[in-house]
């Protein structure tokens, strides 16, 4: 039973990192894809920025990376207890990411826009 915790709870670790990272990813995207279309000359600062929520998936692997070497069989409840703990919170936090970057990503439009009607 503490082996199938310790995978458990390894799997766990990865996979919501991950699916909390495509997630963060996706939001900042949709706001980067929208602010394309009105100001193509910020593309870089928009690319920048719907990056940054994938940082989580990379934090969930690199503690994955770090759990590997661990005994499954006698320390299965603590890695399925650090698993999911380091999942969730990566997850939430690349949702979270992903948000911010989107309201930044809207701010730099929106800052283009203002440049834009001041100049008229």
């Amino acid at each position: 039973m503490e082996l199938i915790l310790g995978y458990l709870g390894l799997g766990l670790m990865l996979a919501l990192a991950g699916i909390g990272s495509s997630i963060g990813t996706t939001i900042a995207g949709n706001a980067a894809e929208g602010a394309l279309k009105l100001n193509a000359e910020k593309s870089s600062s928009y690319m920048i920025l719907s990056a940054m929520p994938a940082t989580q998936g990379l934090y969930g692997f690199v503690a994955f990376l770090m759990w590997m070497g661990k005994d499954f069989a006698a320390d299965g409840a603590q890695l399925f207890g650090v698993g999911l703990g380091v999942g969730l919170v990566c997850m939430f936090s690349a949702i979270r990411q992903g948000q911010v970057c989107a309201n930044g990503i809207v701010g730099i439009r929106q800052g283009h826009d203002v440049q834009t009607k001041t100049k008229i």
